[in-house]
């Protein structure tokens, strides 16, 4: 049964509705935060000089997106300009202390000084641009990365969306204990690229004997009735980071490992799929990339050499320094791909799928502990990345973890959080 048969063959399914994280809170205009300035009125002919001055001696580094200047039309033609001298602060109790290099052009040029408010945060909506330049003028740039999927799903997506959602739960569910859970998608293809669940802490007994959260996933793929009433989430990893610390005196040094959170894991399986899919010419489809791990002269790695591209019988090849060829059509790491999480990640699985150029991120439950798209931080905002993906979490009733069958209805949604 696929997942469209599901949603309309049960009249008591449970209503998923997909909505977007936006890169940080939304906040009413009216109820920004504002900081305040000293500003002075000052003669246009002055503008260029004060300002490339001001700039050099009192740069305005937490408030790029304020503008310096703000021009105040008159009747007649005419205007007035008002330049931003510095930020208002305080010091050896003054209100509104100027330093010295302030104060000297104040006196050069004879300004008169006042304060005012200027907004403290960049709008990162065209509605609080709007508000923000009722106090000052401000700069208002919409984000350049590709967000598909934020003014709403059509039923095909947000069906396929539900389908690896619920994939994602059964694997979360699927063995002794409630864990996270992470699917890595092609989203072109619809294709599941690699999955896993926490293995943070792994039973030596159940090792021995061959039963693997993979072998317990399998199970549950055959038989989706499911019992966890009496289950906790106190084994999900980045919902208690540190939890494994509670159990390494019960367990030897094999059974447990701290960084093997679901999506740490299912990168690793994703670059395994890739190694075996796209084996480097003339050697074994199972070889370690680490093998081939390149030194710079002081012996320590350097992240890549430059790949030249070349063109045989027909072929697209690439050669790197070494010499190995490799098939053009291998992926770069995960680029483009969804990858799906049962609870949000933490900041290491966070920054993990940031290093690897994932496309979206799909959540289903918050993670106020350590949550890394929304709940306490919004790593999706964090400019000085050099990568930002997309944040959505499918909203569904905590039930769908403890209840007999995942039955889903997905809705179309604009919604943001």
């Amino acid at each position: 049964m696929n997942c469209n048969d599901e949603v309309t063959a049960l009249d008591s399914s449970v209503c998923w509705e997909i909505v977007h994280i936006p890169e940080k809170p939304p906040q009413l205009p009216h109820l920004q935060t504002t900081v305040n300035v000293i500003v002075a009125e000052i003669e246009p002919k002055h503008a260029n000089t004060l300002v490339r001055r001001l700039n050099h001696i009192a740069p305005l580094e937490n408030l790029r997106h304020v503008k310096r200047i703000r021009k105040k039309c008159l009747d007649g033609g005419k205007s007035q300009l008002f330049l931003i001298l510095c930020m208002a602060s305080e010091s050896d109790g003054e209100s509104n202390y100027v330093q010295e290099d302030v104060l000297e052009l104040v006196n050069t040029y004879q300004l008169s000084t006042f304060t005012t408010k200027v907004c403290k945060y960049a709008a990162s909506t065209k509605e609080e641009w709007e508000e923000q330049c009722k106090f000052w003028p401000t700069s208002f740039h919409p984000p350049t990365y590709n967000i598909e999927g934020i003014t709403g799903f059509n039923e095909e997506d947000s069906l396929s969306i539900c389908k690896f959602m619920k994939l994602a739960v059964r694997k979360a569910i699927s063995g002794t204990s409630v864990v996270n859970a992470a699917v890595i998608v092609d989203p072109s293809s619809r294709e599941v690229i690699a999955s896993s669940c926490d293995q943070v802490v792994l039973s030596c007994n159940a090792l021995k004997n061959g039963v693997t959260p993979q072998y317990e996933a399998s199970k549950m793929e055959k038989n989706p009735t499911l019992h966890l009433k009496n289950k906790s989430f106190d084994n999900v990893s980045c919902l208690n980071p540190w939890g494994w610390l509670e159990q390494q005196l019960n367990l030897s040094s094999d059974s447990w490992h701290p960084l093997q959170h679901a999506a740490i894991v299912a990168i690793e399986n994703s670059a395994a799929r890739d190694r075996r899919l796209f084996p480097v010419n003339g050697q074994s489809a199972d070889f370690c990339e680490e093998d081939y791990k390149v030194s710079s002269p002081t012996g320590s790695p350097i992240k890549r050499q430059k790949i030249n591209t070349y063109v045989k019988s027909g072929e697209s090849t690439e050669c790197n320094g070494n010499g190995l060829h490799f098939n053009s059509t291998r992926p770069y790491l995960c680029t483009g791909y969804d990858i799906y999480f049962v609870w949000e990640p933490c900041i290491m699985c966070a920054m993990a799928i940031v290093h690897q150029r994932i496309k979206r991120v799909f959540y289903a439950f918050p993670n106020p502990n350590d949550g890394a798209l929304g709940s306490v931080h919004r790593l999706q905002g964090e400019r000085s990345l050099n990568h930002h993906y997309a944040v959505f979490r499918v909203l569904l009733p905590e039930e769908i973890l403890k209840s007999e069958a995942l039955v889903m209805k997905p809705c179309l949604s604009r919604k943001q959080m």
